[in-house]
């Protein structure tokens, strides 16, 4: 079965597979769905609405306290007043004018024992190693993913800091050595969650909760080499996919499995393929998923779309301007945005009625 999504919107927009492949989306500013990205050293905020419109005039600008480190995933503030850049020593919160508010000093991501530090500024030390924060939906917490020490005191840590001067408030020591993190802050306003890729040794995911007074952890990793994609938008567990793609699961915040999703069989005698590495809730009865690095044709590279609670797969896209051979970024609303690198446009699909006859269950 194939399905014809809708064109919702389509615009030319330079750079803007970092909308597609990268960390761009927070949570909703103002009832719209908010876009970060990155122009040089400065992270500009735009509304995702009036950007498929034709507006590039971001909503805020901040400019990277280190114009030379370009790694690293910044956050936010819901209000849009500041934003939290993570560096290679320090976490820093930056206000709109470029004012430092305050800094949270760290270890160094960089992998050699003992180097220099030429700079206190610059903060480009050897290596691309590189930790993550991320502003709580409430805008009164940072969650940072840091290290201290050096050499065999060197350990990578997660903590919760206070949003309004950077005092640290909780810690966790974690048994990572990390390539890099992202954290996914979940729908319900409250919990955290952090993925943490340490390259071919694997993925280590945790969940959190600062309630203001304790901090409540889940460590998942005894039973899970997963990577954290998506959370559903109706709080029904969150989505992962096995480090080298080779099945879905949807999970509970305990990590219990709910329902797992296996490629689509092959029709010929194709070594069957894996998924790739985007995947996510378009809303909160579909997900959509891809095989297009295991196609060796891009005529015939597939969006999948799959029942949001079972996983089972109800149809490949078949989109009406052609094959599109990039990834999606759904957006849990009913949308996702795609990207063609040829053109430069960015295009917002969505659904419409074309899921409302009856579904095909998986191949088997």
């Amino acid at each position: 079965m194939t399905i014809t999504p809708l064109l919702l919107d389509s615009v030319a927009l330079p750079g803007g597979d970092e909308l597609v492949h990268g960390h761009a989306f927070e949570a909703r500013w103002g009832g719209s769905r908010r876009t970060l990205l990155l122009d040089g050293h400065q992270l500009e905020v735009h509304d995702l609405d009036e950007l498929l419109a034709g507006e590039r005039s971001p909503v805020a600008v901040f400019t990277s306290p280190w114009p030379e480190w370009d790694r690293g995933v910044h956050s936010v503030s819901p209000d849009g007043t500041f934003a939290v850049f993570s560096g290679q020593r320090e976490v820093r919160a930056v206000a709109a004018g470029g004012e430092t508010l305050w800094q949270y000093g760290h270890g160094c991501w960089g992998p050699e024992i003992g180097h220099p530090h030429t700079g206190d500024e610059r903060q480009v030390c050897p290596g691309h190693e590189h930790g993550s924060c991320r502003v709580s939906d409430d805008g009164r917490f940072v969650w940072a993913h840091v290290v201290e020490g050096e050499g065999e005191e060197w350990r990578e840590l997660w903590v919760v800091l206070d949003a309004r001067d950077g005092r640290e408030l909780a810690r966790l020591a974690l048994d990572s050595v990390a390539s890099g993190s992202r954290h996914l802050s979940h729908p319900d306003g409250v919990h955290m969650g952090l993925d943490i890729g340490m390259g071919q040794d694997g993925i280590l995911l945790y969940w959190g909760r600062w309630d203001g007074d304790t901090l409540t952890t889940w460590d998942l990793n005894e039973t899970l080499d997963r990577i954290l994609f998506d959370v559903h938008p109706d709080h029904e567990g969150f989505l992962t996919m096995e480090h080298y793609g080779a099945d879905l699961r949807l999970h509970a915040l305990d990590g219990s499995v709910l329902a797992t999703g296996e490629p689509p069989v092959p029709e010929d005698d194709a070594d069957p393929p894996c998924w790739d590495w985007a995947c996510g809730f378009v809303d909160g009865d579909t997900v959509i998923a891809s095989t297009l690095e295991y196609e060796d044709d891009p005529d015939t590279a597939r969006h999948w779309l799959l029942d949001a609670r079972t996983l089972r797969i109800r149809g490949a896209v078949d989109y009406p301007s052609g094959p599109v051979d990039d990834y999606a970024r759904p957006l849990g609303d009913g949308t996702w945005l795609t990207y063609d690198k040829e053109s430069g446009t960015l295009s917002r699909w969505g659904l419409g009625g074309c899921l409302r006859g009856p579904r095909t269950p998986a191949a088997s």
